[in-house]
């Protein structure tokens, strides 16, 4: 059971930005992230924490089947990937020149959302 928050949180990984796990079974393995999830904190990544899923045959003389899919993980078990530097970092956020708050890479200082 994942319990919500009742508050989104303020996550710093967004969809389609790249990602490297940093603990658990796919250690060290990238991918992009497909869906963020706020109020649990979680984020599905693509082919990150592949899981078997059984269906069930919806007619008679239909045989069932084994999908595999993505299944969510917390966000605190991955780091996003400077489109820049190419390594994995922690996110700062700064002000820019229009009032909006953009995010920036740790390592190179370079603003991660003028890319997009």
């Amino acid at each position: 059971m994942v319990r919500k928050l009742e508050k989104p949180l303020r996550m710093k990984i967004r969809t389609g930005d790249t990602v490297e796990v940093i603990s658990g079974k796919d250690k060290g393995r990238r991918g992009r992230v497909q869906r963020v999830f706020p109020r649990e904190n979680r984020l599905i990544v693509e082919g990150v924490n592949l899981v078997w899923k059984h269906q069930k045959p919806r007619q008679f003389g239909q045989k069932g089947s084994k999908i595999q899919m993505p299944a969510p993980l917390f966000a605190s078990k991955v780091m996003l990937v400077c489109p820049h530097c190419d390594q994995k970092t922690r996110v700062g956020r700064v002000r820019g020149q229009d009032g909006k708050l953009y995010r920036v890479c740790k390592k190179c200082n370079e603003m991660i959302d003028a890319t997009k």
